[in-house]
């Protein structure tokens, strides 16, 4: 989609469309709209822009509010599409695609050109657990999600490094106080596949509420040694310690075991049926994550304009991989060539706490909000591996024997490698000011200092391994919105972003004298309710330009300079709509154009070679989503998703292509009595091949094919 600015300037000309529709439709009179949807809630219909989001700001606005591409993902709507983990769900928002491997904790997302833990935070329930060698593992499963909000663009300002393509916020269930509600969810489908799931929650008394979820998953998988079982919990207690003041404290974790598949081998670049569902690791290969996280959060309203929030935090998680990861199928013989036999643990903890303080206030008698707080961390992280990931051994790509991981004598043995300590303070201050009725500021800044310290324990005299590092980055955001009309603004912003050239609190010893990369977004976009509150919509446009790309130096290639330039631009429209009470649709579309501006790489001849121009490694150009959802009577309800993403590239080259492709998925579901409601899935009805991501330029991680589940959810 290079160069194809004219999208920009007709979606422009459908909003202007829009809104003289909608202004022309104000001279009627309307009917009054009813809402009808499914037990569980409806997939879809409304963007909700009157409602507050913390992914995007600490200040309360609403997502109308936020000078940003913000939007929000309810947790009924995610459940009712049958998105059974997080990272499934937040690709049904505008411009997310999914980019995940096992390395990674299959859960690497892209946005706005921008690829991997390290340019696209996640965080649950508004913290930020700091990723290690590129991997992250909680949270999983949506059942225990009350939404998903998402922010497009920098976040760092929020969120602190690594946050340039956005930035993505779990946000679990949350007790409730004047009900007493309890679900539960039984599912059967294809390849064996079963989950077991309940959610409690009420008051407890007059001054506590509770919340307790758990779910269990187990599946034998679509690929040959496809076994996965987890089992997830979510837990909560809010305390009115006094009027003014909240405790909750909270526990949550995940214990997952997930499917050792680490992808299929490529027949000269190509997707080979033949392999699609042969699995080549080793039988007792491994993987296993466990992470939980304990928060204490307070909230005290110390005066009517004055409130205080804090929350302290221990994270923790212990990774294990024991896999034959790397293959190459070769044509002339009928063989895979095995490598990368690599054994890898990780035990990572974090401590932290974080504080802010907000007033509400006028000045010259225009109302303001102001935010200022700290936030501090404390992690050790330590890896132990078989590194330098010798081995190797050919298999018959149609009929493979899987043998042991140790059948390879070259295979190394396993020891600690390194460990890492990484202290991290933050100050960060946030505001709005109402200029006038219809004109609002919003400006923030954030400055970091992290000190970081690595031991290598393999050679722990050498100095040039083991080293300290400190940063101390500074972001800011600043915008504006104006509102047109009660029911359009228009917003703009210009924000400063910083990323680490990898994992801040794993940085490897050929990078000790590497800066962070910087990133400037500008943005200018259009939110809006149309035709009486049936439909809502977003327009926003960019360029996004990160800064420090490492790259060879073109006189000594053995070395690495900072002088590397990536960039985006594109334009992003979503629409929410009920036309008629009865059916609710949601639809998105994300168009750009993501390149290297200035980047070299040695190729496999050793040549140095400019990749200015190519497309980023993952990085669709176009993708598409619908949802629709019809209720014909308060008994039935029937709904069908598609999702499209364009061509892909698994080498900076450009050379080794990923497909396109769309999912098509449809549901109906019956809700015989008031408390049970009956659901049978279609999931990939064409049957695609697709790559969720490549694993190197050979291999691809293949998503589901055609699959059907029933699910039986009640609630009471």
């Amino acid at each position: 989609m290079r160069g194809h600015w004219y999208i920009v300037t007709s979606l422009l000309s459908i909003a202007i469309a829009m809104l003289i529709a909608e202004q022309s439709l104000a001279q009627t009179t309307m009917p009054p709209v009813v809402v009808t949807a499914p037990l569980g809630g409806s997939a879809g219909g409304s963007l909700d822009l009157g409602r507050a989001a913390s992914v995007g700001s600490r200040l309360g606005l609403t997502l109308r509010e936020q000078p940003a591409a913000v939007e929000i993902i309810p947790g009924e709507a995610l459940r009712a599409r049958g998105d059974l983990t997080a990272q499934e769900a937040v690709t049904r928002a505008t411009g997310i695609t999914a980019a995940g491997t096992p390395g990674d904790g299959s859960s690497a997302l892209a946005s706005r050109g921008f690829v991997g833990h390290d340019s696209v935070t996640q965080l649950y329930d508004g913290t930020r657990l700091y990723v290690g060698a590129g991997t992250m593992t909680f949270p999983v499963d949506t059942w225990l999600l009350d939404r998903v909000e998402v922010l497009r663009g920098p976040a760092s300002v929020i969120d602190g490094v690594g946050a340039i393509g956005g930035a993505i916020n779990y946000v679990p269930r949350q007790p409730l106080r004047n009900v007493r509600l309890t679900d539960a969810l039984f599912t059967a489908g294809s390849y064996n596949t079963y989950q077991l799931g309940a959610n409690t929650t009420g008051p407890i008394m007059d001054r506590a509420a509770y919340q307790i979820g758990i779910i269990g998953t187990k599946s034998n998988g679509y690929v040959d040694m496809g076994d996965s079982r987890r089992l997830s919990v979510a837990s909560s207690l809010l305390f009115d310690a006094l009027p003014n003041l909240t405790l909750r404290l909270a526990f949550d974790g995940t214990w997952n075991e997930p499917t050792r598949y680490w992808g299929t081998p490529l027949n000269e670049g190509n997707i080979d049926d033949r392999l699609r569902k042969r699995n080549y690791n080793v039988s007792d290969s491994d993987i296993s994550w466990d992470d939980y996280w304990v928060r204490l959060g307070t909230d005290w309203r110390i005066a009517p304009t004055v409130t205080l929030r804090n929350e302290l935090y221990f994270l923790k998680t212990d990774r294990h991989w024991l896999n034959v990861e790397n293959y190459a199928f070769l044509p002339a013989t009928s063989q895979v060539d095995r490598t990368s036999y690599i054994e890898i643990f990780h035990d990572e903890h974090q401590i932290g706490n974080r504080l802010d303080v907000r007033l509400d206030g006028t000045v010259l008698q225009r109302p303001y909000r102001l935010l200022a707080g700290f936030d501090v961390n404390q992690i050790y992280f330590k890896r132990t591996s078989n590194t330098p990931f010798d081995g190797e051994t050919f298999v018959d790509a149609f009929r493979p024997i899987p043998g042991l991981f140790r059948d390879d004598p070259n295979v190394p043995d396993t020891r600690p490698e390194f460990e890492t300590r990484t202290t991290q303070f933050s100050f960060f201050t946030e505001g709005l000011l109402r200029v006038t009725d219809r004109f609002k500021l919003v400006a923030g800044l954030r400055v970091d200092y992290i000190d970081y310290s690595r031991d290598d324990l393999i050679n722990p005299t050498d100095p040039t391994r083991s080293f300290d590092k400190t940063y101390s980055p500074v972001t800011w955001r600043v915008g504006s919105v104006f509102d047109v009309t009660k029911a359009v603004s228009l917003y703009g912003q210009i924000t400063r972003g910083v990323d680490p050239l990898s994992s801040l609190i794993t940085l490897p010893a050929r990078q000790r004298d590497t800066e962070l990369t910087t990133a400037y977004q500008y943005e200018i976009g259009l939110k809006t309710q149309l035709f009486e509150g049936r439909a809502e919509a977003t327009l926003a446009t960019y360029y996004l330009v990160k800064h420090d790309l490492q790259t060879p130096n073109p006189d000594r290639p053995s070395e690495t300079i900072q002088v590397g330039q990536q960039s985006a631009y594109g334009v992003e429209f979503a629409v929410g709509l009920r036309p008629i009470p009865q059916l609710a649709i949601d639809a998105n579309i994300a168009l750009l154009n993501a390149q290297f501006d200035d980047f070299k790489e040695v190729d496999d001849n050793g040549m140095l070679v400019s990749r200015n121009g190519k497309q980023p490694v993952d990085v669709p150009e176009f993708i598409a989503n619908l949802y629709a959802v019809y209720a014909p009577t308060t008994q039935w309800s029937l709904g069908t998703g598609v999702r499209h993403v364009g061509e892909r590239f698994a080498d900076n080259a450009n050379t080794v292509r990923e497909p396109p492709y769309t999912l098509v998925d449809v549901f109906v579901t019956y809700k015989p009595i008031q408390w049970l409601s009956l659901t049978l899935r279609g999931r990939n009805l064409t049957d695609a091949d697709y790559a969720i991501a490549s694993y190197g330029s050979t291999q691809f991680i293949l998503g589901q094919p055609r699959s059907a589940e029933f699910v039986a959810n009640v609630r009471f």
